[in-house]
């Protein structure tokens, strides 16, 4: 009776162990309730113990459903990765290559790897966008994108692959004009809130309604790395940077480090990662470029 368990089975009881009802997991597969109950039957019928339990409003998992459920989450997995492999060996060489990256991430890497590309693929065409946040895993989940290189974002979501680049290191600064320069060691939360705070935000819809390392009720929100930046020398707020954009203004005086209380210990940290679909992972080209932005 095992021998008969189809994939197909065991992706219905990852999904209504999910979801949290049948109905709900028929939504998500796009499938009857009716289908549902009558696959998780089969299952649970081949198996020869219950799954789920029905007696309450919604099913839930029995002890021995609990057992199996990460068993069969890496069971889908791995036909995902078989799939992924087969069809990147069908595909060869993409004629083309289309990554969206993180504002934050270092330019001069990014563009030492650009310029290694054009000469080791010049017939694969490459389509270039920097974004921030939310604006960068967008055109990956719309299938605008085969690459994503993320940092700004943290969440990760489900049916992508992650591997990690490099960390960028941040620092909050203001001008040496501005009052929190001339406070002297670390600065608290409520008298960082009495300024404005210069916060990068993004043309997506992921991130309405969500803060990151926002300290201060008021906010300047900008899209545009380099106008916080011009607006941070200007003295009109203080914020947060990647080092590698104003380690120059530090170094002339044009900026100045500030240390915060709930800034974290050694510095504020993002880790870039290079994100791709489960369904759709990148070509020769697609894997070579992510290669070099670790290396460039």
């Amino acid at each position: 009776m095992l021998d008969a368990m189809s994939m197909d089975q065991l992706r219905t009881f990852i999904a209504a162990a999910d979801e949290g009802s049948f109905s709900a997991a028929g939504r998500k597969l796009r499938r009857a309730q009716s289908v549902v109950s009558t696959t998780l039957a089969n299952l649970e019928q081949q198996v020869g113990f219950a799954l789920f339990e029905r007696t309450g409003r919604y099913p839930k998992l029995t002890e021995a459903g609990r057992a199996l459920l990460e068993q069969a989450r890496a069971a889908a997995d791995s036909m995902d990765a078989f799939k992924a492999k087969a069809r990147t060996l069908a595909e060869g060489l993409e004629p083309e290559l289309a990554v969206v990256v993180d504002v934050m991430f270092p330019i001069a890497t990014l563009t030492a790897a650009v310029q290694a590309f054009k000469l080791t693929f010049p017939g694969t065409p490459l389509r270039l966008y920097v974004e921030a946040l939310g604006a960068v895993l967008q055109p990956l989940l719309n299938g605008d994108c085969r690459i994503a290189i993320i940092g700004t974002l943290p969440d990760i979501p489900d049916g992508c692959a992650s591997d990690f680049l490099l960390s960028v290191t941040g620092a909050a600064v203001v001008a040496p004009s501005h009052p929190l320069a001339a406070i002297g060691g670390a600065i608290p939360r409520a008298v960082a809130g009495q300024h404005v705070q210069l916060v990068l935000t993004d043309r997506s819809s992921l991130t309405a309604g969500r803060d990151f390392s926002v300290m201060s009720p008021q906010t300047w929100r900008l899209s545009d790395l380099g106008a916080k930046h011009a607006f941070l020398r200007a003295g009109l707020g203080w914020g947060y940077m990647p080092l590698h954009m104003v380690e120059e203004d530090l170094r002339a005086g044009k900026l100045v480090e500030i240390e915060l209380e709930t800034r974290p210990a050694g510095g504020m940290g993002i880790a870039m990662h290079a994100l791709h679909l489960k369904e759709a992972p990148p070509g020769p080209a697609g894997r070579w470029f992510v290669n070099q932005l670790k290396i460039a």
